[in-house]
């Protein structure tokens, strides 16, 4: 298995420079997702509110995406990108003048997040739908792939800056970081030269996404990303934004072990992610979704019942590592599968499940956790994914198929029309 494979981008000079400011911006914003989980949790002292908070970011997803998406495919993704962050920066800065006046009461904290993750929506598709311009066709999987570390490897250094900051100063101090990070994705897209946009239909914002939907509905291989990834979204995604319910409630480790927890999820995602663009070549992206879905239910157990955090600390990891390559894998199926003229809407569309069935998850499953404890949900959630994936695999055999065939489809997104994928071992498999 070739490892090179996993940082062939970097070859690349603008995914380069793009990777490493959004690797600075997103250190600042896992501060802040730490700093506001803690103080929302010591204010109120429920994992409800926990999964509240942490749920109006990705509420907007739902919203917002599709016309995200629209934007992605209509206008300059550098414009939409560039425009989405300025208003990211504002609301920081927000945040961050208010937490320096006191303690913010939970209720503003979250419509600012909320509006935070408005933007986040709006911009993201443009994000994701620029990757494949910036790399050649064989290092979009890894491009995704690394897209993703970037993320987690601000989860990795962001809750360790964040406890230390914190525990010597304030919240204001975290937030503050994290409004001066957005700064470095600023200065990396200002001077990048992306392909126009295609030339408008004619159509409408909401005909353009309903093309969106009607492609990736229309496209096989997309419908079953759409399926795995409805129940990964649901069932597993929550223990995200429960973490520090985990840490403070049920393990009493307060912030620390918020920290402790956050930064091994985010080790254990980072390794996937350097791994997953050689475990794509090597065993081909079917198999290693499949492989990452049915082990992610026995890891997401074994975390919710370490009894202490030497225990919980090596389980989450595990579960961060299964968990990256299971989303990673799912964004860069779509990206291969779905033509640049339609790529914004598609991804759109996963946008939506996230940004509908993470929140919803995370409030079904933080409000079972006030009343019957966070373990028990946890591992009840996975064990619910396990058997919906033993119960499809026995009903549906043929479920995943689809992604065994590669499907060339003509630049306006119309008409996929299937041939086979290359049989040879090793062979990308999408």
């Amino acid at each position: 298995m070739d490892l090179s494979r996993s940082f062939a981008p970097f070859r690349h000079r603008p995914f380069a420079l793009l990777w490493t400011g959004a690797f600075v911006s997103n250190i600042g914003t896992w501060m802040e997702t730490v700093g506001v989980g803690i103080l929302v949790t010591e204010v109120t002292h429920r994992a409800g509110w926990t999964g509240l908070v942490a749920a109006a970011a990705f509420v907007p997803g739902a919203l917002l995406g599709p016309i995200g998406g629209a934007l992605a495919d209509r206008l300059p993704r550098r414009r939409v990108l560039l425009t989405t962050t300025a208003v990211q920066t504002a609301l920081a800065g927000l945040l961050t003048f208010l937490a320096a006046r006191g303690t913010p009461p939970p209720g503003l904290v979250t419509l600012i997040v909320f509006a935070g993750g408005c933007a986040m929506a709006l911009g993201f598709p443009s994000f994701q739908a620029m990757l494949p311009d910036l790399v050649p066709e064989e290092d979009v999987v890894s491009a995704v792939a690394l897209a993703s570390a970037v993320w987690n490897l601000g989860r990795v250094i962001g809750p360790a800056l964040a406890g230390i900051v914190i525990a010597t100063g304030d919240y204001a101090w975290a937030f503050g970081i994290n409004t001066v990070s957005f700064l470095a994705v600023i200065a990396v897209v200002l001077p990048l030269r992306l392909p126009p946009p295609a030339t408008p239909t004619g159509a409408t914002i909401l005909g353009s996404i309903r093309e969106g939907v009607r492609f990736a509905r229309g496209e096989p291989g997309i419908r079953v990303v759409i399926g795995y990834m409805a129940l990964n979204t649901f069932l597993a995604a929550p223990f995200i934004g429960l973490i520090p319910a985990m840490a403070i409630k049920v393990l009493h480790e307060g912030a620390g072990g918020t920290s402790a927890l956050v930064t091994a999820q985010g080790v254990g995602a980072v390794t996937m992610a350097f791994s997953l663009g050689a475990l794509a070549a090597y065993l081909g992206s079917r198999r290693v979704l499949q492989g990452v879905l049915w082990l992610l239910p026995p890891a997401l157990v074994l975390y919710a019942v370490a009894p202490t955090i030497a225990f919980s600390v090596p389980a989450i990891f595990v579960v961060g590592f299964l968990y990256l390559g299971a989303l990673s894998s799912f964004m860069s199926i779509a990206q291969l599968r779905a033509p640049s003229a339609v790529r914004g809407r598609v991804l759109s569309v996963l946008m939506v499940l996230l940004g509908t069935l993470y929140p919803l998850g995370l409030l079904v499953q933080g409000t079972l956790a006030d009343a019957v404890g966070l373990r028990p949900v946890t591992a009840g959630a996975a064990l619910l994914m396990l058997a919906t994936l033993v119960i499809t695999r026995v009903t549906r055999p043929s479920f995943a198929a689809a992604l065994d065939r590669f499907e060339i489809t003509g630049s306006d997104g119309a008409g996929p029309e299937p041939i086979p994928a290359p049989a040879a071992p090793g062979a990308l498999e999408l």
